[in-house]
């Protein structure tokens, strides 16, 4: 079993579960940060399932593939029934985290950049939140969810601070950063490029939506 470092290698690892878990643990400890321990629970088991292609792609025996979020959401407007709505919410939050946190850089040039991603993450988690306090097995779940919407944003830039590890290293990987920064407010993406000597200027960053 392996991890795809952001240089492309392969590290081999014997317990992906345990090395996000202590992946998160430590990027939480160094950069002192604070979020619920049932939060990051979510999120490590999240990655570790999604860590298998066939749980992060969709397969419907005629294409194999990861599905827009726009048509997930068509599909939660339209789901027969509240738990299958929360279910696709669920998918989309899941979702949206993590091509955040792990595939941000694939995303430049794109129609949809990572801020899209991290609006319609926020939205599903919150919405799913709401949902689930209606129901008794859900309100043990609707503050986790809760906390995921609240600091989407954060657990991105941890995400993409396990996924990357090291600071840009190139005047491209720089200028994307500086986009990342200028679209999400990413404070990973600011630290970044002031310890390349960059000072970004808080009147070129885009509200968030």
């Amino acid at each position: 079993m392996g991890f795809e470092s952001s240089h492309g290698r392969v590290m081999p690892v014997h317990n992906l579960c345990d090395y996000f878990r202590t992946s998160i643990d430590d990027v939480i400890a160094q950069q002192g940060i604070e979020l619920d321990p049932h939060a990051t629970h979510y999120v490590v088991n999240m990655m570790t399932l999604f860590s298998r292609s066939e749980e992060f792609y969709e397969d419907d025996g005629e294409t194999y593939g990861l599905k827009p979020l726009a048509l997930m959401l068509a599909d939660a407007s339209d789901a027969p029934t509240p738990e299958h709505r929360n279910t696709i919410l669920q998918r989309i939050g899941d979702v949206a985290l993590f091509i955040s946190g792990f595939f941000a850089e694939s995303l430049a040039n794109k129609a949809v950049d990572v801020d899209y991603y991290m609006h319609m993450g926020v939205n599903a988690y919150g919405s799913l939140s709401e949902e689930a306090r209606r129901t008794f097995r859900g309100r043990a779940f609707a503050d986790v969810f809760r906390e995921l919407a609240t600091n989407f944003h954060i657990l991105t830039d941890v995400l993409h601070e396990i996924r990357d590890g090291a600071c840009a290293d190139s005047d491209a990987n720089l200028l994307r950063t500086y986009e990342i920064w200028r679209k999400t407010g990413s404070r990973r993406a600011e630290n970044i490029l002031r310890r390349q000597g960059v000072v970004p200027l808080a009147s070129a960053k885009r509200p968030p939506h």
